[in-house]
Formats: C-alpha cells, structure tokens, sequence
C-alpha cells in the first residue's frame, strides 16, 4: 500500500467513525428525549466543525504518518492519547454550547459516552486498516526498497532477519560493499549493487527509502562517511545495536519481531510540534507581512530611489534534503555587486552597500522578504541559516556529517545566528555548525521559543549585520 492509498483509507476509515460517532451521540443528547431542550441543536454544522477539529488533533498526534514495523498496539495507544487530550477539550464547548441552550447538565455527562464511542470506532477501525495493511506486506504488497551496506556474514544474517519478518515492510535489493575492491557477488539471488562510494547514485537509481548498516567490528570508522554522503536523502538509515556507542544521542531503538534496529537521525520533532510550528511560522508570516505593509513599500521606494536596480535580490540556497530554493532579499548592495563572480562576503564598510542597505541590514529589515520563503515552505522561523550550494558542497566534502543539517528546513534566525556574529568568511560558516548540530539534536518548540525571544532582543539593540 503506497503512502497515498494509505492516507487516503485513513482519511476514510476515520471519517466514518468521526461522523458515525457524532450521530450516535447527537441522538443520544438530543433525539431520545431523554433530555429536554428548549432550543434544538443544530446538526450539521457542529458535525462539520468536529470532524476538522479531529483532523487537526490527528495531525498534531502524526496519525496520518506513514505505519511501518509500528504494533498495532502501539496505533491504539497513540489514538487513545489523541482522543482523550481532544475530548478534553471539547467537553468544555460541549458545556458552553449547552449554557446556551438551556440543557440540562446531566447531558454533559454523555461527553464520557462520546469519549468511549470514538475510542471504540477510531482505534477499531485503525486495528482493522493496520491488519489488512501488515496483510498486504506479508504477501510482499507496498515493501519499501532497502539495501544492506556490508557484503559479510552479518550483513548475510541481517539480510535472513529481515526476509524471515516481511511485516517489517523491507525489500532487499541489494548488498552495498563497504571496500570497492571486494568482488561482486549474491546471496540468495541478491546482488551486490556498488561500493559505498557510490550509495548516493544507488539510492537515487534504485529509489531506496531504508538503508540499514551492517559493519564488521572493525569497519565502524566509515559509518560517518556513509551517513554523509547521503544524509540529504529522504531515506531512513538503521544500524545494528552494536554501533550504537558511535551514534550515541543520535538515534532511537525500534525493535520489533526479535528485530532490533537503531535509527539514525531520526525526526526529532513529535508529529505536533511539527505542526504546530509549521503553524506559527505561517500565522507570524503572514501578521508581519500584511500589518507591515506599508512599511515595506516605503521601503522598497527608498531602494529604487537610492540606486538603480531592482527592489528585491534573489540568491540560490540549499534548502531540506538538498532542495535549491530562492531565497528574497531587499537589494542592500549595488545593482550587480551581489552577481560578482566567484562567492563575495559583505565586511564591515562594504563599499558595495548602499546608503539604505546600511540601513536595512542595521535594522534587518532587509531580511523582511523571507517571510514569503516562509509561507512558501523553504523556510521556517528558526532553524538552521540556509547557504549557497558552493560552500554546501565544499562543507559536505570537508564535514562528511555536514548533510544532517539539511535534514531540517532553513530558518530566518536560529542558535547560530543569536550566538554568533554576521557571516564574513567560510570560516565563520564552520563555526556555526556546532550551533546548527546543537539545534538539530535538541529541536523543541521551547528552544525555538527561546531563539525567538533571543532574536527581538538581539535586534531592538541593534546588533547582528
């Protein structure tokens, strides 16, 4: 079951229950006369407004990721937690909404009923699409394409574990050798594919979305240089537990059906802070973009009048999992100073700076049109600074693991920004990598509060550019 067939039997298996619920329960409240109502609730409207609003409860909770190797059991939970924190919530306009309508206040006890109900048909209907989806996988149906990196006996005995638990949704294509050297070869049908030198093009050739990493005790050195070379990639990377000293704080146990794996890098965000980030990143957008307006036009008029040019500057960065996106500036420097050959840095009296890009870049408003990376999906409030593909290129050759920082949308301010001063040279870019790494691995909605609050003091005193 491909990952669109799978949201969309979700979406369709949830909405029954959600609706199949609120009937249930709106005959109960209203239509049993076992309550009295001196005005009638309306009926669908308020079925409209509850079916979005477990939509989005489910969202925050991540119930639209996709399920691979992941317990039923644990599906059932995850829908509990989400329904009880929702129920929570909405027994409170339940009880606004039966104020107003004069009911009487054992009605409101049947918000309980409502909780069971929806448990019993959520997670019900999650069991029944979870089995026939592990149904499907056990008769080789929807298996994601995996390659073993490691050509030896444990890669040869990862590889019987991984064929014995076909519920775990691996399809082996291939061994990836970890030594160009050794000779080719295959292990019950399955080929070598390449050398680890080249496991980029074989991911991108083969359309990998696992690979999982069986080194000899004594090849463990080269598992930075893997991770590197790919970490751009939308694909998962799982270690056997014996690495894990190696990956230590960077990785999360999944062990199912006696199969013990480590994630490495894994999505550090829970599903609803993700969501609820990407949210304010929007809802800030779009509040300082619109009650802003008129500033900004003043703004680009004072641009076009300073000097000739164009009001806004475009440069190509590197954004999540290696996207190259626009980034939009207010021009500060002189029409065609920024377009110079070869990567030009701004220093402090920059002759290329004009009169009012002194100004906006003193007051950073120069950065002002990010916002609209920002609603554009590029971007993000705070993460790491998006660079130019040159020196993200030059930076993946010297820092194998340099690619990790790609795994997370680019960011208008971040930790290297508020700790460290303005960009000048590549080397400054190196030394705010150990600030972007310390974000990448302790990414919360608290830290990106805190930067956030950082950045407004770091620009009402005017320091930065």
């Amino acid at each position: 079951m491909g990952k669109r067939v799978e949201k969309i039997v979700l979406f369709f298996a949830d909405f029954l229950a959600i609706n199949g619920v609120w009937v249930a329960y709106y005959w109960l409240r209203v239509d049993s006369g076992w309550f009295r109502y001196p005005i009638r609730p309306e009926f669908w409207l308020p079925m409209f407004a509850v079916y979005l609003y477990w939509m989005i409860v489910f969202l925050f909770f991540g119930l639209y990721r996709s399920w691979y190797a992941k317990s039923r059991f644990d599906e059932f939970t995850t829908v509990f937690k989400a329904v009880t924190f929702g129920v929570l919530f909405l027994f409170f306009a339940i009880f606004i909404d039966d104020v107003t309508t004069g009911s009487q206040s054992q009605a409101r006890l049947l918000i309980a009923l409502y909780w069971a109900l929806l448990i019993v048909a959520l997670g019900g209907g999650r069991i029944v699409v979870r089995s026939f989806q592990r149904h499907l996988l056990l008769k080789g149906i929807g298996l994601r394409n995996t390659v073993i990196v490691g050509w030896s006996k444990k890669a040869r005995e990862v590889f019987d574990l991984l064929e014995q638990f076909p519920a775990l949704g691996h399809k082996v294509i291939g061994f990836v050798k970890t030594d160009a050297r050794k000779s080719d070869g295959n292990y019950k049908g399955v080929p070598t594919v390449g050398s680890i030198d080249a496991l980029d093009n074989i991911i991108e050739a083969h359309k990998v979305k696992e690979v999982v990493i069986a080194l000899d005790s004594a090849e463990h050195r080269k598992l930075l240089d893997i991770l590197g070379s790919s970490a751009a990639r939308n694909v998962s990377f799982k270690i056997i537990p014996d690495l894990y000293d190696i990956v230590s704080g960077q990785a999360r146990t999944d062990q199912l059906y006696g199969v013990p794996l480590i994630e490495i890098m894994p999505e550090l965000m829970k599903p609803w802070e993700q969501s609820v980030k990407r949210a304010i990143d929007v809802i800030v957008s779009l509040v300082i973009l619109i009650v802003g307006l008129p500033i900004w036009i003043l703004v680009g008029i004072a641009i076009a009048i300073d000097s000739p040019g164009g009001v806004f500057y475009r440069q190509s960065r590197v954004g999540k999992d290696g996207k190259i996106f626009s980034i939009i500036k207010f021009r500060s420097m002189y029409k065609g100073a920024e377009e110079s050959v070869g990567p030009q840095w701004a220093q402090k009296n920059d002759p290329r700076i004009t009169r009012v890009g002194r100004i906006i870049r003193k007051l950073h408003i120069d950065e002002v049109p990010n916002f609209l990376n920002v609603l554009a999906g590029d971007m993000s409030l705070v993460g790491p600074r998006p660079e130019r593909p040159h020196f993200v290129e030059q930076l993946s050759r010297e820092i194998p693991i340099y690619r990790r920082r790609l795994k997370v949308r680019p960011g208008i301010t971040g930790m290297a920004q508020v700790k460290y001063k303005y960009d000048e040279s590549i080397e400054d870019v190196r030394r705010k990598l150990q600030y972007d790494f310390f974000y990448i691995e302790n990414m919360s909605l608290r830290t990106d509060f805190k930067i956030l609050f950082r950045t407004l003091f770091t620009v009402f005193l005017g320091k930065g550019h």
